[in-house]
């Protein structure tokens, strides 16, 4: 592009202004037009100076985006999806957990389709998609996610009545089901294996395993699929987000890749 981007945040927490933060430091060729979030003095005061505040999805169209970004929770994608995708070329939608609803995502498409604009769903904390998703094309006979995060990580959720976390000595897995009963019920922390589900055999058929151990640091995802291509096993482990801990580090850099991408004639 030969003039800067022009990018509205929906939601400026942990993620998303750690996102901000991280393209200001690169010198990112784009420009922060708006910021949706809560409208209350503490959250309106984390927007950066000079940048709107929208208080509704009918302000998207006076700012003309080139581009959305999503990090603000599944309902924040019924609200403000609609309006993104009939103003602007292009949406990230960092929420996947919302695509457990199965009419959601056909329903945003068919919006895209309408107004010329894409959808684009973050690989998020995890990687190796493109590996996955390529191997979808023989057909999977089995995908498996496990997550492994200290037991911090798991405040706030069901873990909570399942487990003593804070005094937890020993590593336990308290979760075995599948991506969408995994992502319903732990929308925060496991919102990756939406993305795992997309790229290969979806949400019923991807198994997932929640692990808190006390002995790591890190928040490790390890994914195994077998099926005509051979067999993969992708690991990787994440510093935590420093302002929350159920996020991963690479969460917020796999969006500051996407949007950068936007502005680039040539991407990997």
């Amino acid at each position: 592009m030969n003039r800067k981007l022009r990018v509205v945040f929906i939601g400026f927490g942990a993620i998303n202004s750690r996102v901000a933060d991280l393209l200001k430091q690169r010198g990112a060729a784009i420009e922060i037009v708006g910021v949706a979030t809560k409208d209350d003095p503490v959250e309106r005061a984390r927007i950066p100076s000079g940048v709107a505040f929208l208080a509704s999805p009918s302000d998207l169209a006076a700012l003309k985006p080139d581009l959305v970004v999503e990090a603000a929770g599944r309902a924040a994608i019924d609200m403000w999806a609609p309006s993104a995708l009939a103003t602007a070329p292009c949406m990230i939608t960092a929420s996947t957990s919302a695509f457990c609803d199965d009419a959601l995502l056909p329903r945003l498409a068919a919006i895209a389709e309408q107004n010329n604009s894409r959808i684009l769903i973050p690989s998020g904390a995890i990687g190796g998609i493109d590996a996955l998703a390529g191997a979808a094309t023989l057909g999977l006979d089995s995908v498996v996610h496990q997550i492994v995060k200290p037991p911090v990580a798991w405040k706030g959720t069901p873990a909570e009545k399942l487990l003593d976390l804070a005094c937890l000595s020993e590593r336990k897995v308290f979760f075995s089901g599948t991506a969408r009963e995994a992502a319903s019920q732990y929308p925060q922390n496991a919102n990756a294996t939406v993305v795992t589900s997309l790229a290969g055999i979806g949400l019923d058929k991807t198994k997932v395993e929640l692990v808190a151990d006390p002995a790591v640091r890190l928040n490790g995802h390890h994914i195994t699929a077998t099926g005509g291509f051979g067999r993969m096993s992708i690991s990787l482990e994440n510093n935590p987000l420093a302002t929350n801990p159920k996020s991963s580090e690479l969460t917020a850099l796999s969006l500051v890749r996407l949007i950068e991408q936007q502005t680039k004639p040539v991407t990997v």
